[in-house]
């Protein structure tokens, strides 16, 4: 890798404002021609109970260009674009970007390369865009715009600065991320991952239980259970009817520890962690009356948490994951990046299980990639033979 640039502040990139449909329209007409472009997307999942998309950010032939979805805008004319297999996007950190487009303008992304991915694979000690773009080009990006309000109208020029840096670099930053890749043989791993995260899709509508999707309510007695859905009951309506998110409502932590706790007087509220006097003045009368409601429910009407069925676990299926867990770090080590690279916990814990004997068994194992198989493929056949 050359040296260390000379570092510098970027200057504000120039850029078109599409906030029309007939702008949008010229847009994605410039677009056809192009083969590859750089995107990148800003929601405002800080600041409201319905996290949406609030800019579009597009650079593509040396112009940038700013698409503002919530004007007079139909962003899903940009599907023929983005959907397009002969048009390569450009991301960085694309996972959530790709379950935004398809949850708010029904857009299936084709042809991705994510320059995070690729960073990963090359075994960046950082992989956020900021220390890459610092590292390849000295360009030290502002980041005190990265969590504000997106969705605010209008913009100040510093915010819609921020924003169309974001790809000014990016075409040029994968360039630089493949020829490594290239010249690492790698660059098909990326590929294959990337084909995967295009895949990536929103989580489905909650219809069952609030406590389902609640970390650390497995571990609640039937009791606690119901009560933590009471209370998460109270935070979603009220999430709701002030268009905040859930954390800025009510964070966790006070949420568990409630349900634990069930405290049922103002007192009781403010001792927990992470709850101030004044949620208990603005909303604990309800808080009480959900914990209350919670307690008098008859034991046999008690939820309690699903666990799935798990097929029995191989007896000799943990020695073999070490074996495989022991080469993974050696290799990750070798191939300089983290181990998890090489093989996710998911992964082993797979074929730890099934035990292929061949490559046309690896080849059953639907969790291990193409690539893998291919680099890794034989050697890891060859460990699990070797293992009873």
């Amino acid at each position: 890798m050359p040296n260390k640039p000379v570092l510098h502040k970027p200057e504000d990139p120039d850029f078109v404002l599409v906030d029309n449909d007939n702008a949008l329209a010229d847009l994605t007409q410039s677009l056809q021609s192009q083969k590859c472009i750089a995107v990148d997307l800003e929601a405002d999942s800080m600041f409201h109970y319905q996290e949406k998309a609030c800019l579009l950010q597009i650079t593509s032939n040396g112009l940038n260009y700013i698409v503002d979805p919530l004007c007079d805008c139909d962003v899903k004319a940009l599907a023929p674009i983005l959907e397009n297999d002969e048009i390569q996007k450009i991301f960085h950190g694309a996972d959530y970007d790709v379950r935004c487009l398809f949850r708010d303008f029904g857009i299936e992304l084709h042809n991705l390369f994510d320059t995070q991915v690729a960073a990963r694979f090359l075994g960046e000690p950082q992989t956020g865009l900021a220390p890459l773009l610092e590292s390849r080009f000295g360009v030290q990006l502002e980041k005190k715009y990265q969590k504000k309000n997106w969705s605010l109208r209008p913009l100040p020029p510093e915010m819609m600065a921020y924003a169309a840096n974001d790809t000014v670099h990016l075409l040029e930053l994968a360039e630089i991320l493949k020829k490594e890749l290239v010249e690492k043989d790698r660059l098909f791993w990326v590929e294959e991952e990337c084909e995967i995260l295009t895949h990536a899709r929103p989580m489905p509508p909650n219809d069952g239980p609030l406590f389902l999707r609640f970390r650390g309510a497995g571990k609640l007695d039937p009791r606690s259970l119901q009560v933590l859905e009471n209370i998460l009951h109270v935070r979603d309506d009220l999430a709701k009817k002030w268009n905040r998110p859930l954390f800025k409502v009510l964070g966790n932590t006070p949420i568990l520890e409630m349900a634990q706790k069930r405290p049922l007087n103002t007192k009781g509220l403010v001792s927990l962690h992470g709850f101030s006097p004044k949620q208990a003045k603005m909303f604990g009368h309800e808080l009480i009356r959900a914990i209350k409601a919670g307690k008098s429910v008859p034991d046999e009407k008690l939820p309690s948490y699903p666990r799935k069925k798990r097929p029995p676990l191989n007896p000799k299926a943990p020695k073999r994951a070490k074996v495989l867990k022991d080469w993974r770090e050696k290799m990750g080590e070798e191939l300089g990046v983290e181990s998890s690279v090489v093989l996710t916990n998911a992964q082993i814990q797979a074929m730890a299980s099934n035990k292929p004997r061949s490559i046309r068994e690896l080849d059953e194992c639907q969790e291990v990639r193409q690539w893998q198989k291919k680099v890794f493929g034989q050697t890891l056949v060859e460990l699990l033979k070797a293992v009873p």
